[in-house]
């Protein structure tokens, strides 16, 4: 391991058990539970086929560019996160449970953060005055994932950065850019 992957995994390292650590750490893991199952996807399609019938000016586009976009998100996403194969803080560290199950076993890129992140930058791409509500949402859900113990902090943010280039790339293809 170079040096700089050993700072970041020092740096990952004591900021995941800061954040466990901290007194209140029971209390936000329950709210964290609710926060991450937005980031599941279904209110990402609930949304995207709402917009689709009920906003005539935007919501198709909407909806096309958000499939394209997530079409690109998914498989980088399975990708990285197989050819990486970064263990879950709850694999790596004895004596530790995370608060919930985490879906598969590897945690880089975090794909909770990935989505969130895609979906924020499309939809911020057609309703422009969101912007701080929904980039504030998908912070929110990738900290979450770390508070439930499923991830650490360079995880949320490699996923962010995935989202957010998948989600331009996406809209630079449907013609949007």
């Amino acid at each position: 391991m170079n040096t700089l992957q050993q700072k970041i995994t020092q740096l990952d390292t004591l900021a995941f058990h800061w954040c466990q650590g901290h007194a209140r750490a029971p209390q936000l893991a329950s709210v964290s539970r609710w926060v991450s199952r937005l980031g599941d996807g279904l209110c990402y399609i609930l949304l995207g086929v709402a917009l689709a019938l009920f906003e005539p000016e935007d919501g198709h586009r909407f909806l096309q560019a958000g499939l394209l976009a997530f079409g690109i998100e998914l498989p980088a996403y399975l990708v990285l996160k197989n050819l990486i194969r970064r263990d879950r803080p709850c694999d790596r560290f004895d004596h530790f449970s995370a608060y919930i199950k985490p879906s598969d076993r590897f945690s880089f890129p975090s794909g909770h953060a990935a989505a969130a992140f895609t979906f924020a930058a499309v939809m911020v791409a057609h309703y422009p005055s969101l912007l701080l509500p929904l980039y504030g949402l998908a912070s929110l859900i990738g900290a979450s994932r770390v508070l439930l113990g499923v991830h650490f902090p360079s995880d949320i943010l490699a996923g962010a950065l995935l989202g957010i280039c998948c989600a331009q790339l996406g809209i630079l293809l449907f013609g949007l850019g």
